[in-house]
């Protein structure tokens, strides 16, 4: 059974506001332009509950906070190029 990576970003209102609208898209764009289709589901979730902290993304069990599109490609890079 080939199962998938789940990534998350939030999609609360704080953390939209504060910059996961353009995170979405470099997330987008980064799996697609890394054929990681098959090993990532990437979907917005709602609140985390942690807004003061966010934005927030969830890769598999990991929640990172303050993330943004170069935060994001790091964290994204180390976990599926090693």
């Amino acid at each position: 059974m080939n199962s998938k990576t789940d990534v998350v970003i939030c999609l609360g209102s704080s953390c939209f506001a504060r910059g996961n609208k353009n995170t979405i898209k470099v997330i987008a764009e980064y799996t697609k332009e890394n054929n990681l289709q098959d090993k990532v589901h990437f979907h917005g979730g709602h609140c985390f509950g942690e807004c003061a902290r966010g934005p927030i993304l969830k890769v598999g069990d990991t929640i990172y906070y303050g993330v943004d599109d170069i935060k994001a490609l790091e964290i994204l890079r180390e976990k599926f190029e090693g």
